[in-house]
């Protein structure tokens, strides 16, 4: 009997051992590609200027581009919903850098690991250095972006006080999240390529049900359908401290929430199938 207990326990153990060898070894290509800062902060930089190599205004045109859609549909939308300018234009300024942030991290997070296929089977290094990338990529875009918010608040007096530093620990959150989103979907869509496809129809959607271009005080009952958006909670940890409000603690909690287990799910997955990776791109 002791025999058989040994033969069945064997098995098991192995297969605890095995887990636990993943998990650790996927834990330790996230801490390694982080602590390789120097190099994905620069491959980032590259990229943004890659985009626009050769032209005058180089990573500017982002901001100007950016600049000049704010101005048309803020006119525009602001007479239209009847709201007045000095409340309606930092109020769709700021929804479309964040949601150019959000968006951007997780479309292009589907192809962190497929936009990096000469280097992962060229060069070996943590992973996760192509996803810190990604996210490193679209701060600097943020930044970049966020110009227009201030030359916006500068015209119309727009001072959001002490509230105003909530919005640091938001964009962490937001970053932090935006890293786990792309080790699951740049993994998953590394294996079945038609994910990146689906999740750009589904962010089509989301911007239209979000309040980004449209004042959540202009829908009545709307209550139930922004408590169910996630993308509403996430915009609000950022854009509401910078308009002077403080978000409520269901947001934080939202957010916290999608974090923790996002960050779980991701784990589990990402130490399961990262061996993977390199024959899947």
């Amino acid at each position: 009997m002791a025999t058989e207990d040994m033969e069945r326990v064997a098995p098991t153990s192995l297969r605890a051992f095995a887990i636990s060898t993943n998990y650790s070894r996927a834990l330790s290509d996230i801490v390694q590609g982080a602590q390789a800062y120097d190099l994905w902060g620069t491959l980032a930089w590259q990229d943004v200027l890659r985009r626009y190599r050769r032209s005058t205004l180089g990573p500017w045109w982002i901001t100007l581009s950016m600049g000049v859609l704010v101005g048309v549909l803020g006119t525009l939308y602001g007479m239209l919903f009847r709201v007045e300018t000095v409340q309606y234009l930092p109020f769709l300024s700021l929804g479309f850098i964040v949601w150019g942030l959000l968006s951007s991290l997780i479309t292009e997070g589907c192809a962190a690991f497929v936009a990096s296929e000469a280097i992962i089977k060229q060069i070996r290094l943590p992973l996760s250095v192509h996803v810190y990338r990604v996210v490193w990529r679209n701060l600097i875009i943020f930044f970049h972006n966020f110009v227009i918010f201030v030359v916006v608040a500068v015209l119309f007096s727009v001072w959001p006080g002490w509230a105003g530093s909530l919005a640091i620990p938001g964009l962490v959150l937001v970053g932090l999240n935006g890293i786990w989103v792309g080790l699951l979907l740049g993994l998953v869509s590394s294996r079945f390529r038609d994910v990146p496809e689906i999740v750009g129809s589904v962010m089509r959607i989301a911007f239209f049900v979000t309040p980004i271009i449209w004042m959540p005080e202009l829908m009545p009952g709307r209550a139930l359908m922004l408590d169910l958006n996630p993308f509403f909670h996430f915009l609000e940890v950022i854009r509401a401290p910078l308009l002077g409000q403080v978000p409520g603690f269901f947001a934080w909690s939202v957010v916290v929430g999608i974090s923790l287990g996002g960050w779980g799910v991701t784990l589990t997955m990402y130490s399961r199938y990262r061996g993977r990776i390199a024959y899947w791109v």
